[in-house]
Order: structure tokens, then C-alpha cells, then sequence
């Protein structure tokens, strides 16, 4: 009976420390858990990050177009003449002077015709002075009556072919003299030599299809680009004046950027515009002219050329203020409760380091200027108005 007592004992006693430990863990678990719920309780701060009021201003854009460049005279030197290519008296990208001499061909077969020419010349003037001395002589006899005066107009009529066989020498000894000028090729005006295809001793002639070279006068070059229609009517109601001409004169000067997209020293203007759109293209042609002291630019270079636009009163947004997804370009406004939304913007163009918008933001709205790189849609935020520090700016 005692033992089973004993038994009991020990029993209600393991029960006990059980319970005792069930009763301590579930102590701990309430502890921790009103300690969490408590931590839980407590919001993070609101970021602050700086925010700016965007508004409408004057800004300057620039677009730019592929351009192709000439020369203000651009020639081909050819024969005028056919024969063996004597002589080359320059060399290949050489620096001419109006007059200098280029070519030789050989001048034999035009000399010989020269001088045959000079030849019938004197034939037909020694055929005039004897039929004048003809006269001379009938003159007197058919006066006296010794002759009779059809042997006088015989000899008038074979006078007045003499003047016209004259007449004809002449012409022949100038042609020869000009053939015989053609053997030597003179620059037409002062610039550089092209390509030298032909050699000495070669056969040339005026019906060749490649020229003996190029020439190409670039103390000044042409640089001709195109519009599409869309862009020449904004270029139309961009400067002031009634007619094309009274705006080409207006216009301001023009930049060209070179192929490694550097800019060209000097500044051109625009001085043509052609007189119509291509029907293949729906383009128009215009041209500006650029001074090249130094020869830098050549006949055949490419560019483009860099026209400034003036706006009046655009929405400017910084570019730093933006963010680039998938081609699309957002900005975080910042509403009335200064809760930020992911907003879409439109771009038309840039000035500087601003965007010009177009849609999406209007004058007045604010946007995060920086720091949003992490910046979740909805968050609310404790914005620093910077629009005074960037006025200053």
C-alpha cells in the first residue's frame, strides 16, 4: 500500500514539472510575442529625398542632318582633242593654279594640219591678188572699148571667189589653231587634282566615258543635305520673313559636324533652297555654304549639318530627373499627400541637359529630382523643395 502511495507521489510530482515547464514556454512565447507586435508597430521614417517644381521656359535644340559635301567648282578635265597622252605635268591630289598645265597630248598630226591650213590660206590670197591684178588690167581696155567687158566681169566674178576662198582659209587655219591648242590641258581654275587614271603614252580621246582626272575648287564648299516635308514646313514658320529668300537671310549660321563627329571650325550658312521636293524621296535640297581656308574639307566628304531651333515657352524636365525603361522614359511625380507615382513623359527633344516634354507632366508638377533609384510606386515621401537652389544654378 505504501509503495503504490510512493508510486503516486513521484507521479504527480513528474506532472507537476511538466506542467511547470509547459507553463514557462508559453510565457516566453506571449513575451516574444507582444515584443514582435510591438516592433511591428513602429513605421520606418519617410525618405527624404529633394523634389522639383517643374515649370515652362525659353530653350535652344538642335537636330541634325546628313549632309554631302562639294566643292564650289567641281569638274571633270577631259580631250577635246584625240592622240597619245604625252605628257602629265602634275601629280595626284595636287594643289593647281588657275592656267597651270595639266596635260600634253601630242600635237604632230594637229601641227601639220595647222600649218596645211596656213598653206591654203596663202594659196587663196596670192588666187585674190591675181584676179585683182586681172582687173586692174581689163579695166582700162574694155573703157577704151578694146576688149569687151564680159572678160572684166569674168574677172570680177573670180575675184569675189577668191574673198570667199579666203574667207574659208581663214576659217580653217582658226580651227586648226584651236585643235592644235587643245594638245595642251590647262586647269580652268585654281584647285586640287583628283585621281590620275590615265598614263603617259595612253591613247585618250573626247569620246572617252572616264576623264583624265577631276578638279575640284574648295577655297569654299557646298554642303547639301534635305528636309522632308514635315521638317521644311517647321523650318518655314521658325524664322521670320514673307518669302524663301527673306529667310534664307535671316537664318543663322549653321554647324557641320564631321564623320568623327567633330565640329567643323568654321560656320556656314544657309544660302539655297531648291526649287522642288524630289518625288522619290519627298525630300527638299538646301545648301550651306562653309569658308575652307586650309583645304581641310574635300569634294566627297560626308557630314552633317547641325540647324538650331529656338522655342519660346517648352516644359523642360532634366534629363537626371528621368529614367529609361524598355525605350520609355518616366519621371516620379509627387502628389498632394507626397506619395510618388512612376509617370510616362513624352519627349520631343533636348536642350542642353534638359528634356523638352510633351506630354505626360505639365507646368506647375513635381517630380523627385534624384535619389529614386530604389524608389517604390506609392511610397510616400518627405521632399526638399530645391527649385530656389537650381533658380540659382
Amino acid at each position: 500500500m505504501s509503495s503504490n502511495n510512493q508510486k503516486l507521489k513521484q507521479s504527480i510530482i513528474l506532472i507537476f514539472h511538466i506542467m511547470k515547464r509547459i507553463i514557462a514556454a508559453v510565457l516566453i512565447l506571449i513575451v516574444y510575442s507582444c515584443s514582435g507586435d510591438k516592433n511591428a508597430n513602429v513605421a520606418a521614417p519617410a525618405p527624404s529625398l529633394p523634389v522639383l517644381t517643374i515649370s515652362n521656359a525659353a530653350a535652344v535644340t538642335s537636330v541634325t542632318y546628313p549632309a554631302s559635301i562639294q566643292g564650289t567648282v567641281d569638274i571633270e578635265i577631259r580631250p577635246q582633242v584625240n592622240g597619245n597622252l604625252e605628257k602629265i605635268f602634275v601629280d595626284e591630289g595636287q594643289y593647281v593654279t588657275k592656267g597651270q598645265s595639266l596635260f600634253k597630248i601630242n600635237e604632230q598630226p594637229y601641227r601639220e594640219q595647222y600649218n596645211n591650213a596656213l598653206a591654203s590660206l596663202h594659196a587663196a590670197q596670192a588666187a585674190l591678188l591675181n584676179a585683182q591684178l586681172e582687173i586692174d588690167k581689163l579695166t582700162p581696155l574694155v573703157q577704151n572699148k578694146v576688149v569687151s567687158d564680159y572678160q572684166l566681169k569674168t574677172a570680177k566674178a573670180s575675184h569675189s571667189i577668191a574673198l570667199s576662198t579666203i574667207e574659208q582659209a581663214k576659217a580653217i587655219v582658226a580651227s586648226a589653231k584651236i585643235n592644235l591648242g587643245y594638245t595642251l590641258i590647262t586647269a580652268p581654275v585654281s584647285g586640287y587634282i583628283g585621281r590620275l587614271p590615265k598614263k603617259q603614252g595612253s591613247l585618250v580621246g573626247v569620246t572617252d566615258v572616264e576623264p583624265l582626272s577631276r578638279l575640284s575648287d574648295v577655297h569654299e564648299v557646298y554642303a547639301y543635305f534635305s528636309l522632308s516635308e514635315n521638317d521644311f514646313i517647321q523650318f518655314k514658320e521658325q524664322y521670320p520673313g514673307i518669302t524663301i529668300s527673306d529667310k534664307i537671310k535671316k537664318l543663322p549660321p549653321v554647324q557641320l559636324l564631321l564623320a568623327d563627329t567633330k565640329a567643323y571650325a568654321q560656320s556656314g550658312h544657309i544660302d539655297m533652297v531648291d526649287g522642288q521636293f524630289d518625288k522619290n524621296t519627298g525630300a527638299i535640297t538646301l545648301r550651306a555654304t562653309f569658308p575652307n581656308p586650309q583645304g581641310l574639307l574635300r569634294s566627297g566628304n560626308t557630314g552633317k549639318i547641325q540647324l538650331q531651333l529656338d522655342h519660346a515657352n517648352v516644359l523642360l524636365v532634366p534629363q537626371e530627373s528621368t529614367m529609361e525603361i524598355q525605350d520609355k522614359i518616366f519621371v516620379f511625380t509627387v502628389g498632394a499627400d507626397n506619395k510618388v507615382t512612376k509617370q510616362p513623359i513624352l519627349v520631343s527633344g533636348k536642350s542642353g541637359t534638359d528634356y523638352l516634354v510633351g506630354e505626360g507632366v505639365k507646368s506647375g508638377d513635381k517630380i523627385v529630382f534624384s535619389g529614386f533609384e530604389n524608389l517604390q510606386e506609392g511610397t510616400v515621401i518627405q521632399p526638399e523643395n530645391i527649385k530656389k537652389q537650381l533658380a540659382k544654378n
